[in-house]
């Protein structure tokens, strides 16, 4: 967008206000139009539109410490849910078009790192428990300083590293890669497909997904990835149909009895805000609930800026309007997700397919929310995507987070040295929050080293003191029971 276009777009730039909504939402002001308001929600709509049946198959594929699973069924309605309540509420009380969603990366925290120590009821809690201190960190504006107590580029490698894990997670469920069994007494931790070769009509349902995607966002296509998984589940029907498939695994793809059902609200208030103390350390909880935030946190602080960038609505400053009330949202919406078993959710950077059709203000958000209320009805339909025709997408994800790698100076060994560290660990331990904690200690270690102690924020000397704990546990608890 030129800067022509965004001083245009800025409040004031516009013609008088035609009405009561339209001077509500600025519609005017900021140069837009109700037209472009709703084509701008639609395109946001069917850009996002993924993530209820992505999110419904990352959380129902994994087991928590008891073997229990989610319900996908459930899962798509809570998800619906989340994503129409909060982007409405942000569109009012934020006056941004800011769609927001359960997150791609924390559900991933969720799944497979949280649940796997607790009950899902416990697991859920601490997202409500994240987005609680996410919203006293907004009201007591220590936000910003544990923002700028983190450098740049390890948060950059954080992300980078979700990415190369969330990919990961694609190919093994896909069946692209499959773990070697340890009585195969191999050094090979991994393998291609099931027997060291691509097998069966499930895997290639994949590969062309992931051809089909990458194409499409090659040619820089708008929405690339909601095209391709509903493209690849035609196709896994037909394929279903017509030859002998012994196993789509989680989810067969078959054209279900009805398209429209009752949502099943079934998830909703299953949580426990304090059950995780009763099931792991201190130490590990609050370790966990810091990775979450991590992950929110600056996600959201870089989609806000970027999306009110675009569309031309920061002040001479470049500082965000609302950005107290948007923030503040930001954190109730990751409470509601974890309410509703929906894991956390956040803001889209999907987003800017709407303020690419024009979108200035909330009430794009009005048609996003609406939308995806109509998808509360639509379940049968969300819930025959196979793993294969879904997978394709965190691929493309992992693709577009990996891309922040570029910001790194990797020939400054003091910062690149945990950033290699942050992004490599995560992927190879499954574990995001192993990955921040190498990041964090190393950095901290490296500064100190060089004579740069001074240099590091107090709040990455505790956290880095707390992961260094973490790491030890096992002999700091042997030691105490020692004595």
């Amino acid at each position: 967008m030129s800067e022509t276009q965004q001083v245009d777009d800025r409040p004031g730039a516009g013609p008088p206000p035609a009405n009561s909504v339209d001077r509500f939402f600025k519609i005017s002001a900021r140069g837009s139009t109700v037209g472009r308001e709703v084509r701008g929600g639609f395109a946001t709509f069917f850009t996002m539109a993924y993530i209820l049946v992505l999110n419904p198959i990352i959380l129902s594929s994994a087991k928590d410490k008891f073997g229990d699973q989610l319900d996908s069924v459930q899962l798509v309605t809570a998800t619906a849910l989340v994503a129409a309540v909060m982007t409405i509420v942000m569109g009012v009380g934020g006056n941004l078009p800011l769609a927001l969603a359960a997150g791609l990366g924390l559900n991933a925290v969720v799944a497979f790192q949280i649940a796997p120590l607790m009950s899902w009821d416990d697991a859920m809690g601490l997202i409500v428990l994240e987005g609680l201190l996410i919203c006293v960190l907004v009201v007591t504006g220590l936000r910003e300083a544990v923002m700028y107590a983190i450098p740049q580029p390890l948060k950059q490698a954080i992300s980078v590293g979700i990415g190369l894990f969330i990919a990961f997670i694609g190919f093994a469920d896909a069946g692209f890669v499959s773990r070697i069994p340890d009585a195969a007494n191999t050094t090979v931790p991994v393998q291609l497909g099931a027997t060291g070769a691509l097998t069966g009509w499930p895997v290639l349902v994949f590969c062309l997904g992931v051809l089909l995607t990458i194409g499409l966002l090659a040619r820089k296509v708008k929405g690339a990835i909601l095209i391709s998984i509903v493209t690849m589940t035609v196709v896994a029907i037909v394929i279903n149909e017509l030859a002998d498939v012994k196993s789509w695994g989680l989810t067969t793809p078959q054209v279900p009895d009805d398209v429209v059902a009752s949502p099943d609200f079934g998830l909703l208030g299953d949580f426990s805000l304090f059950g995780a103390f009763g099931e792991v350390s201190v130490i590990t909880v609050v370790l966990l609930v810091f990775t979450l935030i991590l992950s929110d946190f600056f996600d959201t602080m870089g989609t806000v800026v970027g999306i009110s960038a675009e569309a031309g609505l920061l002040d001479e400053e470049g500082k965000v309007p609302n950005l107290g009330r948007v923030l503040l949202i930001d954190g109730a919406a990751a409470v509601a997700g974890g309410a509703s078993s929906a894991s956390s959710a956040t803001s889209y950077i999907e987003s800017a397919a709407g303020v690419g059709e024009g979108a200035r203000t909330g009430f794009a958000n009005l048609v996003t929310g609406g939308l995806f209320a109509c998808a509360l009805f639509l379940t049968p339909l969300l819930t025959i995507v196979p793993m294969q025709a879904a997978a394709p997408a965190l691929v493309a994800v992992g693709f577009l987070m990996m891309t922040q790698v570029k910001h790194i100076d990797w020939d400054k060994y003091e910062i690149a040295i945990p950033a290699f560290l942050t992004i490599a660990v995560m992927p190879f331990t499954y574990s995001i929050t192993n990955g921040i904690g190498a990041g964090f200690v190393s950095y901290v270690l490296i500064k100190t080293v060089l004579g740069k102690a001074k240099e590091v924020h107090w709040l990455l000397w505790g956290t880095s003191a707390l992961f260094l704990i973490y790491f030890a546990i096992d002999p700091i608890e042997q030691l105490l029971n020692a004595k």
